[in-house]
């Protein structure tokens, strides 16, 4: 059960979890600027902030691999968090209901609603396939022991599955953003009381169910 902090507050992220997510959200910043740099001549410029073409080419595979080792611990930490449920189906046919922020006659949420679990396993998939693909495309350390059909196949998924990830990510922060109280669970690792039952009730009952007894 979660600590609670006051009458108002209750724990959301412990320091852990939020040190994982922000090295998972700069390792992806880098990566995608980096990418993009390399993928096409009118984002080159951004090779400026690696120190040059050369250092964008030697960093960005190492930078994903530190990306895919913190983004593992979030998944496996928080995985059975996101399993969608019969809740989340309803809650995703209204997703109209949500976006006029009328909330009150959704299904209960629990820790994430079905938004939020979709962006989960959407970050497994390409987050798995950008690492297979980047191997195949790694030189020199791998891309040699490959056929050159391969090699360009890994590419032409390797550009799908960051252009996916970059948009899903940019919704993410977007909605992070829009719902007041969700960026700061991830600063400070506490939300409030109101916040919890408005936004994930069945989550906020399973924290609050100790304190009646």
């Amino acid at each position: 059960m979660n600590t609670q902090h006051g009458p108002k507050l209750i724990d959301r992220y412990s320091p852990s979890e939020r040190l994982n997510h922000w090295i998972t959200a700069i390792t992806f910043l880098m990566l995608a600027f980096s990418g993009l740099a390399l993928f096409h001549p009118s984002m080159f410029w951004f090779t400026q902030f690696f120190g040059g073409p050369t250092w964008t080419r030697i960093l960005h595979p190492y930078i994903g691999l530190v990306m895919f080792v913190s983004f593992s611990l979030l998944a496996l930490k928080f995985w059975h968090h996101n399993l969608l449920t019969r809740n989340d189906i309803v809650w995703l046919r209204r997703i109209g209901d949500v976006v006029r922020n009328r909330e009150e006659g959704l299904p209960e949420v629990d820790r994430y609603n079905a938004g939020q679990k979709l962006l989960f396993w959407t970050m497994i998939g390409t987050i798995s396939v950008l690492l297979l693909t980047g191997i195949v495309i790694w030189r020199p350390w791998f891309a040699h022991y490959f056929p050159i059909d391969i090699v360009r196949l890994a590419l032409l998924l390797h550009a799908v599955c960051a252009f996916i990830i970059i948009c899903s990510i940019i919704v993410h922060i977007y909605a992070a953003l829009w719902i007041k109280g969700t960026l700061g669970a991830m600063v400070r690792g506490t939300v409030t009381r109101a916040w919890a039952r408005k936004h994930h009730p069945g989550w906020y009952k399973q924290v609050t169910e100790g304190e009646k007894h």
